[in-house]
């Protein structure tokens, strides 16, 4: 007869200490091989010498997850009924033996994250098991901002009163009519309005100031207005007027008037004098 080609050649025989019963007693297993839905765990984990058994539990737990799961002490508390403390303590575990690593990384959207990196055979090459995500691009950096210099110091009249300060002011305001690029801000302004006055102390017209600050300007346009016009202020501070000595008060001559009494001629300022009372004055 013709052998059926879907019978076994023979019957298939149970290998002793695996499913099938045996006299001696202990542990039987009565296995089914999975197909769908397992994950497979290394004896080194299961039968660890040193993790407590809430420990191994743990780890099976976390490697039968998927990828992206939350494994933080809080989600796993809220599955568990062991509570935040032994979790956590049975975290430590892991982590001291090589079961779990917890590394910092920035996301692609620039926030800083905990990843949580579940080793299911401690001592192999991380980046064989497990590749190192892409770096996040880096973001440029944005050059310092300069600081702004300050401006160039200034003479300062020797009595700075305020209508002197008040013209000086006036006059730097002013000079945007001449040159449109000696636009001054109010803080410029301020700084400078002691060398216009200076300049004005020496009895140097508001007019010729203006001619020296505004006269020959550079025809690229000026980046810094006011440190020019400070420059200009002091180098080219004119000298101060010649000293004159005040001329002596004029001699009055007073015209003649007539004594009341004696009709003798005097000079005084006004008529109605009597020269018995200079007289008996000048005594």
């Amino acid at each position: 007869m013709p052998k059926n080609p879907s019978a076994p050649p023979r019957a298939q025989s149970r290998t002793a200490g695996k499913n099938h019963p045996h006299a001696g007693g202990g542990l039987i297993h009565d296995n089914t091989r999975h197909t769908t839905r397992f994950t497979v765990i290394g004896n080194h984990l299961a039968q660890h010498q040193e993790l407590s058994l809430l420990a191994i539990g743990l780890a099976v737990h976390i490697q039968s997850l998927p990828k992206g799961a939350r494994v933080c002490i809080k989600t796993l508390a809220a599955r568990f009924p062991e509570g935040t403390t032994r979790i956590a303590a049975a975290l430590r575990e892991l982590e001291t033996h090589g079961y779990l690593r917890r590394e910092r990384g920035r996301a692609p959207s620039g926030r800083i994250v905990t990843r949580t990196i579940s080793c299911n055979q401690p001592g192999r090459s991380h980046a064989q098991d497990h590749p190192a995500p892409p770096p996040a691009p880096a973001r440029k950096k944005r050059p310092p901002a300069a600081a702004r210099k300050p401006l160039p110091a200034v003479p300062r009249p020797a009595y700075p009163a305020p209508t002197l300060l008040q013209a000086a002011t006036d006059l730097l305001a002013g000079l945007r009519h001449h040159d449109p690029r000696l636009l001054l801000s109010e803080r410029d302004t301020a700084r400078l309005a002691p060398g216009v006055a200076a300049w004005l102390e020496r009895d140097v017209t508001p007019t010729a100031v203006r001619h020296a600050l505004t006269t020959d300007l550079p025809p690229e346009p000026l980046c810094r207005p006011a440190a020019l016009l400070a420059h200009r202020l002091t180098t080219q501070l004119p000298l101060p007027p010649p000293f004159c000595a005040p001329a002596p008060p004029p001699t009055v001559h007073h015209p003649f008037q007539t004594c009341d009494g004696c009709d003798r001629a005097f000079r005084a300022a006004g008529p109605g004098r009597d020269c018995r009372t200079n007289l008996l004055e000048a005594a």
